[in-house]
């Protein structure tokens, strides 16, 4: 049994302001495919969080967000000026920026601010358990420090997003295009890289700057495998930044007791949990998951295994010869048939028996015992219109790319299979006067399909 308090309350909440803060401004740095910049800024403030604990001798001074912001925006134009002076790519220019600038910062913390009130550890690894121990008073009440600051990053965060949200849409998908409109690419540019500095120094009592860039990053890197457009796109990176706060210290106070231990770090819950999410989503995502991908792939194969089946029994029908299960097979998998125009698709025997049972039970193909197959009308009229599409592309290509008579039929039988109607009629309309294809083939019409069955497709 988990035992809350309303310390865990407040754990939760300062957990999840970070997580949302953070995600919200790496949700444009993962679009822009500038993810290893936070990386960068969340180890390269440290100079700046060091000079402002000299400075102040407290780390509630809003001069350490004021550092941590300048301290940002100069690691960007270092880690340009780097890349275009130093001729090295942006990974190279980020990565000697950011270590030179984190290890003077660790140098700053152990040495120069070793009186103040700060472990490095803390700034490395988080104390998020500790944040209700820092209180402010507000309106009478005894509120933590970290979830009255994180609460006010978020809030400037939100209300910049909501501001610019157009201006920020246009610059991160085509800077071009926003500079031509009027649109300061290069302000939005820094501007974000402000926001992303703050926000990691806001967070760094929270979850520390290691795992600042797991929130930075894994949330908007799970709302990129589940949609493409920019609103639903921020709104997935909070909210998965959040229930990740909230199932992270769940985890962290519920989880190790069942194995004799006390506890763990919420922190490196949190970044668990996002990780889990992320290869949840990575797995199960509805389009760009892995097994939505091998499933189109899979789909893909069997659709073309069943189109190839079609193709081959039509021309067989015209040259007068039997098709038998054999010669099926022989002819789409190891082209042991001879005269017959071959797919250059490699056909697997067991994804050619899936394609065959589903011919016939979709009555395009019949087969009396162990005889041989024939196309039904239904068949013959899906069947024609692929042969159709397939010998106005050979003639395109020979007629118009003059390519090689032996060399028409691979190009011709990979485009067949993804050619939507209105490139068949834009074709058929490029070769009205033409009957035949290169070779003296007749080009199936349009008339020689059965009426009502003209856009009978074979699609899984």
């Amino acid at each position: 049994m988990i035992l809350w308090t309303s310390l865990d309350t407040w754990i939760v909440l300062a957990a999840a302001l970070a997580g949302a803060s953070c995600a919200l401004t790496g949700a444009f740095l993962v679009l822009r495919k500038m993810s290893m910049m936070g990386d960068a800024i969340s180890h390269a403030v440290l100079p700046g969080i060091a000079i402002a604990f000299i400075l102040t001798g407290s780390r509630s001074g809003v001069i350490m967000l004021v550092g941590a912001g300048i301290v940002g925006v100069l690691t960007a134009v270092l880690v340009e000026t780097v890349r275009r002076y130093g001729q090295l790519e942006q990974g190279a220019s980020m990565g000697v920026v950011f270590t030179v600038l984190f290890a003077v910062g660790l140098i700053l913390i152990e040495r120069a601010a070793r009186h103040v009130d700060i472990h490095p550890d803390h700034v490395l690894f988080g104390a998020v358990e500790l944040v209700p121990l820092y209180t402010l008073t507000v309106a009478g009440l005894a509120i933590p420090r970290g979830v009255v600051v994180l609460a006010v990053v978020l809030i400037i965060n939100v209300l910049i997003v909501t501001v610019l949200f157009k201006e920020l849409r246009i610059a991160t998908f085509d800077p071009a295009l926003a500079t031509t409109l009027g649109i300061n690419a290069t302000v939005l540019h820094y501007l974000l890289m402000t926001l992303v500095a703050v926000t990691t120094v806001a967070a760094f009592e929270v979850v520390g700057s290691i795992l600042v860039i797991a929130m930075l990053i894994v949330p908007g890197a799970t709302a990129h495998l589940l949609t493409r457009r920019l609103l639903p796109f921020l709104l997935v990176s909070v909210a998965t930044a959040v229930v990740a706060s909230i199932l992270g210290h769940l985890a962290a106070i519920g989880i190790p007791p069942r194995f004799g231990v006390e506890d763990a770090s919420t922190a490196g819950a949190i970044a668990t949990i996002l990780g889990f999410g992320f290869g949840t989503a990575f797995l199960f995502a509805p389009e760009q998951g892995v097994i939505a991908r091998i499933w189109d792939r899979a789909r893909m194969r069997l659709t073309i295994a069943m189109q190839d089946v079609l193709g081959l029994l039509v021309r067989s029908s015209e040259r007068a010869r039997v098709v038998t299960h054999g010669s099926v097979s022989g002819a789409l998998t190891l082209g042991e048939m001879r005269n017959v125009e071959r797919s250059p698709f490699a056909v697997q025997r067991r994804t050619l028996a899936i394609a065959l049972l589903l011919l016939r039970a979709r009555g395009m193909v019949r087969r009396e015992s162990s005889g041989p197959f024939h196309l039904t009308e239904r068949g013959d009229s899906a069947a024609r219109g692929l042969l159709r599409t397939h010998r106005l592309w050979e003639r395109f290509f020979f007629d118009d790319g003059r390519v090689q008579l032996d060399e028409l039929h691979p190009a011709a039988d990979i485009l067949e299979h993804y050619t939507d109607d209105g490139l068949r009629n834009a074709l058929a309309t490029r070769f009205v006067q033409e009957q035949t294809d290169p070779r003296g083939n007749p080009i199936p019409g349009e008339s020689d399909r059965p009426e009502g069955e003209k856009k009978e497709e074979v699609r899984e």
